[in-house]
């Protein structure tokens, strides 16, 4: 069996328009095929559910880069250890308290005299603007709990980062924004969601694909780690040299990629 975990900007999604109709073909095979397409983003909780509403998926799905966790109520015939019940899903939470992320950001700035912007202090409107979200896109955008994207303004970069570290807080680097967080990381979450497919299905092939320095270390866990070409990719491949990078960015590479894996 193959379990497919999949970013979506700039992999599954296009990076500006956020379509995904160049995927079509490989999400119709995924579907038939019966494999699992499960969502692996720094999204929130309400986007992704947006987008699987779009996509027409009902599979498990993780978000805030690792941050929690949500599986469908049944999906797997077992119980689950530390599974909190939230509509009609299962939650597995990984991640700190977004509260506390958005306070340590905003001290660590002054601190460090490096200017930010995160999603707490940034108007819906505006965050329209900066992230080419439309408005409803934008307001689900905001609605975070596990991680603080932000995006840097002034000098200053590295004693910032450096200082996050020293908090015993984690960052990363999306396509656009930073990210604040705290021990929780896409990898952790995928190798906890592998971890439940094999109690229930036995061996499994898992692949992974995304565009990211935030998907590398996820890209590493999986068996079959697949990178859309990106303005990263080049250094990311360096990173995980085991990666199969797409000709082409975003849904179209997606679209080649993962038909190819399937037919393989």
């Amino acid at each position: 069996m193959k379990v497919l975990f999949t970013d979506l900007d700039g992999t599954l999604l296009d990076a500006r328009t956020y379509s995904f109709e160049a995927a079509r073909p490989a999400l119709d095979t995924l579907r038939q095929k019966g494999v699992p397409l499960v969502i692996c983003t720094s999204k929130t909780r309400a986007e992704v559910e947006l987008w699987r509403t779009r996509l027409g998926i009902d599979h498990p799905f993780i978000v805030e880069n690792g941050g929690a966790v949500y599986i469908p109520k049944g999906y797997f015939p077992f119980k689950i250890p530390n599974a909190i019940q939230r509509n009609n899903c299962l939650l597995l939470e990984f991640g700190t308290p977004y509260e506390q992320l958005v306070a340590a950001l905003k001290q660590l700035s002054r601190e460090t005299g490096c200017e930010t912007l995160g999603f707490s202090s940034m108007s819906v409107a505006e965050l329209s603007l900066r992230s080419l979200l439309p408005i409803q896109q934008a307001e689900l955008a905001k609605r975070r709990e596990y991680d603080e994207a932000f995006e840097i303004l002034s000098s200053g970069s590295y004693r910032l980062l450096e200082a996050i570290e020293r908090r015993g807080l984690k960052w990363t680097r999306g396509d656009r924004f930073y990210h604040i967080m705290g021990s929780n990381d896409k990898a952790s979450a995928v190798a906890r969601l592998v971890e439940l497919y094999r109690k229930a299905h036995g061996d499994i092939l898992t692949i992974g694909v995304g565009d990211g320095w935030n998907d590398v270390r996820f890209l590493s866990s999986v068996d079959v780690p697949v990178l859309v070409r990106s303005r990263f990719d080049t250094a990311i491949k360096r990173a995980e040299p085991r990666c199969r990078v797409t000709d082409a960015p975003g849904p179209h590479g997606w679209n080649t990629a993962v038909l190819d894996l399937l037919a393989a």
